[in-house]
């Protein structure tokens, strides 16, 4: 579509790149604000994020490479620009925000709620860039809404089918996370037990994600010989940790084990 900003020779700008980073200031902004709401220190808060992002580019960057091994580049241009696994960045996210506050003795529940709705506006803003670079396409789709990407600079730089009409996976999730967002924060402000927002976000996004990757095209062999893929099996695994966060008796648990 439009992977590019602008481009002085051989430098350019992505398109993707500056939703991403937009994408986690909207998200943090929101974090913070929700975060002060709840009592919780800003400072602190505002840290978390930073090393949760980090970690979370790593993440998706490694589970993205698992999954292309051994046909990847790993220090490659096209590595370093492509998008990732997001499950695999949230998988390392969760577990860096674990050792964060466990350290610094925050309320892990109430930390998490704080964070919730914030990862969905992110994860929102950041598949427009994904759609706009032309990486995470669907399969192909003749259906009234298809997309057909075009431009020779899209395929060069994630491989996008040109000419094809495919379903359009990336908006498919980008209006899911945002609507997820518009209900988290709505729910937010209303009154919730601690867990409880964290534990809607993992359920909701998992299983929403799990139905558009039968959309989505995938280059790697699916395992098991089921008609599953492996983001499809972390899905069901977070979707079940969601749930376990809805159950009030595990609340206490999961929050005493912090």
């Amino acid at each position: 579509m439009f992977p590019k900003l602008f481009s002085i020779g051989s430098f350019y700008l992505p398109t993707y790149g500056v939703l991403v980073a937009l994408g986690f200031l909207a998200g943090l902004w929101i974090t913070v604000r929700l975060a002060r709401k709840s009592g919780l220190d800003a400072e602190k808060i505002t840290n978390l994020a930073v090393y949760v992002a980090l970690a979370g580019l790593l993440g998706a960057k490694l589970l993205m490479i698992a999954f292309d091994w051994p046909d990847i580049q790993i220090f490659s241009v096209s590595t370093l620009q492509a998008a990732g696994v997001f499950q695999g960045g949230l998988i390392l996210a969760l577990v860096t925000a674990f050792f964060y506050i466990r350290h610094n003795n925050l309320p892990v529940l109430a930390v998490s709620d704080a964070f919730a709705p914030g990862i969905a506006l992110g994860h929102a803003i950041g598949r427009l860039g994904c759609f706009a670079a032309g990486c995470c396409w669907g399969k192909e789709c003749h259906l009234p809404w298809a997309v057909t990407f075009r431009n020779p600079e899209a395929y060069a730089l994630t491989g996008v089918p040109l000419d094809v009409p495919l379903h359009p996976a990336q908006l498919y999730e980008s209006t899911t996370e945002a609507l997820l967002f518009t209900f988290l924060y709505w729910r937010y402000h209303r009154p919730h037990a601690p867990g409880e927002i964290i534990g809607l976000y993992l359920l909701i996004s998992s299983i929403a994600r799990f139905l558009i990757e039968f959309d989505r095209f995938h280059e790697q062999a699916l395992p098991f010989g089921l008609p599953l893929s492996i983001t499809q099996w972390i899905a069901i695994g977070l979707a079940i940790a969601g749930a376990i966060l809805l159950t009030p008796k595990a609340r206490p648990l999961v929050s005493r084990s912090v």
